[in-house]
């Protein structure tokens, strides 16, 4: 299916209009959307944490039909096998050979649905498809579609029978976005909206238009590695990161990966502006979405109710600002 460029015009963006597209269906969310969006142009994947109920599979539903691409959905479960992600080699009697079954990770955008109700060794099955875009089977590598967008819900850890996900899988993900239980104006909206036959099960008769295609989320992402960033705000995000090794409640900060997170995360988010350039509130914006999973929080502050957005709140408030940029 072609993208219907319509909703794109002289003031908007192809990214907010996809934004405003996903928003007919996910109501009362607009930052939410625009974080995922960011995600998915800066070329990572995005972890949605809050709990059941909140739209967050309406969320991924609502993109793979806003932006196309193949879509497949995994629900996470303690039973959950490698193999089962990833796919197997099946034996094939009429050929007498094995053949190679791809299993839901071979899409374009895929729902990983409660990926901590799994444990560690099946989270582990998406991180080589999250690093390298590929995965090995019986020691032959395959290369997955582009692009391969990961989006994975999660609920809050201290829900009965969770796993904590691991700190190298943690950093694999963008951002981390947090889902909360909606205004009481956004939810009547909702019971209205079921009210008048809206089912998030099927968005067949919404219509939602199809904004962008694969290609053009390659095209918007290497649009975005163009947009400028001055020497200063390097200097301001490396700052940023670099805070958070040296933060009292903090036992382990972010890695220089995230530094390149939050730089890719800034081009994006002033593309989504109709900016050619970065500026500080571009980085102070995202700091919290891409460092908030990166920190490890020292037991006696996380005791004392330290929160891993708090310190990033801190950082911000004390890191200088870039005067020139």
């Amino acid at each position: 299916m072609e993208p219907d460029l319509s909703t794109a015009t002289d003031d908007a963006s192809l990214l907010d209009a996809a934004a405003q597209e996903m928003g007919r269906v996910v109501l009362g969310m607009p930052d939410l959307l625009r974080g995922v969006l960011i995600g998915l142009v800066a070329g990572g994947h995005v972890l949605l944490e809050g709990p059941p109920g909140l739209g967050k599979t309406l969320l991924a539903r609502a993109l793979s039909n806003v932006v196309g691409g193949n879509f497949r959905r995994i629900q996470f479960t303690p039973d959950l096998m490698p193999s089962d992600v990833t796919g197997s080699n099946v034996y094939d009697p009429r050929s007498g050979q094995f053949q190679f079954r791809p299993g839901p990770v071979f899409a374009q955008i895929l729902l990983a649905d409660e990926i901590n109700r799994a444990p560690a060794k099946t989270q582990a099955a998406l991180l080589e498809a999250m690093a390298e875009s590929r995965v090995t089977v019986d020691g032959e590598t395959r290369d997955l579609p582009q692009p391969f967008f990961c989006l994975a819900t999660q609920n809050p850890i201290e829900s009965e029978g969770t796993y904590p996900l691991p700190e190298a899988q943690l950093d694999r993900f963008l951002v981390k976005l947090v889902v909360d239980h909606p205004p009481r104006a956004v939810e009547l909206a909702l019971l209205q909206a079921s009210l008048d036959g809206f089912d998030a099960a099927d968005l067949s008769n919404t219509h939602l238009r199809q904004v962008l295609d694969p290609a053009g989320v390659l095209r918007e992402r290497a649009a975005a590695r163009a947009v400028r960033v001055d020497a200063g705000l390097l200097g301001y995000v490396a700052d940023i990161v670099g805070r958070t090794r040296q933060h009292p409640a903090v036992e382990l900060g972010a890695s220089p990966r995230a530094s390149i997170a939050l730089l890719r995360c800034a081009q994006v988010a002033a593309r989504f502006e109709g900016r050619a350039y970065v500026v500080p509130d571009d980085v102070k914006s995202l700091a919290p979405l891409v460092l908030r999973h990166r920190l490890l929080l020292l037991p006696d502050a996380l005791l004392e109710g330290a929160r891993s957005d708090d310190v990033v709140a801190a950082i911000l408030r004390d890191v200088p600002v870039p005067a020139h940029a």
